[in-house]
């Protein structure tokens, strides 16, 4: 292997194939299982965009129901794993207290299970886990917000829908039908994105035969990462630091002269701007009109024409989701964590994909080190078998 044959950060490399979803060239429209994101945004609820991505098809009515009624019947959280979220310390970043609480649920669920040999799961038993992951997150973010801000803890309502109920647990009040929709959006326009780096994590664990739960913490651990998905709370700090459209040109002579990564651009897999990004910001504009915040959409729009206009990078989805999450009143913080409540019906659709057609991801790597050298005073021991002689073997 030479250093030509290498490709940082596998730029380019295709790992695998994937029935979940695709970035559509041609129209730069991204798909989840072959439907435009945006019209299931317009459309959906996000329910049935989590059936779609497990199943393959948006769910009939009857289907849909029944969902719904698994959902509800998982919301809320055990004294165990509370318990559990309790122990993170406050200053903590709360996507500690996510993947925290995962992990606990995991180990209650497997608890008895036996050999790890029968960790991964059958596809049934995976389907019901990522329903109750599915279910359970909310109630885990909201209760970690909560919890910061010195407040006790909401118990979920079967009465409304996910959405509206996630406002619920975090807020107390069910907002008005424009915000539930809006946030609604943003859950569907975050649920998935082929192989990212959190969600290529998570195969990489199952394909090992690990459990979904373990996939999953560990999925949560590479989001956590603000080139990933902590970088819609970093357009936050941005936009914090500029604070009105008016200094946007002279905070941004400044970052760039200090080369700084303005977070909330620029995207590794789209070039002529992310589909996403339109949808969300439809969704934002909405938000502003509705709280009265005409000084967002005036910094928004300047930092987004200046940047544009000096490097021709375009917005990715964090750029208009964080503002958009401040508005409906969600901490800073906690910006990432909403960001695991979308992704894992994305990340559970990979997981089950990866172990219905397995293979153990274990890439090569081009060698940099020393070469070979000996420990001075070493004596081999002559009796040892000599190792070209041993047949391979199957650890990685």
């Amino acid at each position: 292997m030479t250093v030509t044959d290498i490709r940082k950060g596998l730029v380019g490399v295709i790992a695998d194939e994937t029935a979940v979803s695709k970035v559509n060239p041609e129209t730069n429209s991204l798909l989840y299982r072959g439907y435009p994101v945006q019209e299931l945004a317009a459309t959906q609820p996000f329910e049935a965009v989590a059936y779609l991505l497990w199943n393959g098809e948006l769910p009939t009515p009857e289907q849909l129901a029944a969902l719904r009624a698994t959902e509800r019947a998982h919301r809320a959280l055990t004294d165990e794993v509370r318990a559990a979220i309790d122990l993170v310390p406050l200053d903590a970043h709360p996507m500690d207290e996510v993947r925290t609480a995962v992990s606990v649920i995991g180990a209650q669920d497997l608890a008895g299970s036996g050999s790890v040999m029968d960790a991964s799961g059958s596809a049934e038993e995976n389907l019901a886990r990522s329903i109750r992951l599915f279910a359970v997150l909310p109630a885990i973010v909201a209760y970690g917000q909560r919890r910061r801000r010195g407040e006790g803890l909401i118990a979920p309502r079967d009465d409304l829908d996910y959405a509206a109920n996630f406002l619920w647990m975090t807020f107390g009040e069910v907002p008005d039908e424009v915000v539930v929709d809006a946030f609604n959006r943003s859950m569907i326009l975050y649920a998935e994105h082929s192989f990212n780096a959190s969600t290529f994590t998570s195969r990489v664990i199952a394909s090992t035969l690990s459990d979904l739960y373990s996939a999953v913490t560990g999925a949560i651990g590479a989001l956590k990462g603000p080139l990933h998905g902590g970088a819609n709370e970093a357009v936050l700090h941005v936009f914090h630091e500029i604070g009105d459209a008016e200094n946007v040109s002279s905070w941004l002579d400044d970052a760039l002269a200090r080369k700084r990564k303005i977070m909330g651009f620029g995207h590794r897999v789209y070039k002529r701007g992310d589909s996403r990004v339109p949808t969300m910001k439809a969704a934002l504009d909405t938000l502003v009109a509705h709280y009265d915040r005409p000084d967002v959409a005036a910094l928004y729009d300047a930092l987004e024409a200046e940047f544009v206009s000096r490097k021709g990078i375009y917005p990715n989805l964090d750029y208009p989701s964080g503002p958009a999450y401040d508005l409906l009143g969600f901490d800073t913080v906690t910006f990432t964590p909403l960001f695991v409540a979308s992704r894992v019906t994305g990340w559970t659709a990979h997981i089950m994909e990866q172990q219905a057609a397995n293979a153990l991801i274990r890439p090569l790597s081009a060698y940099s080190g020393p070469d070979e050298r000996h420990v001075e005073g070493y004596v081999p021991d002559t009796a040892a078998i000599d190792v070209s002689e041993r047949p391979e073997e199957a650890a990685g």
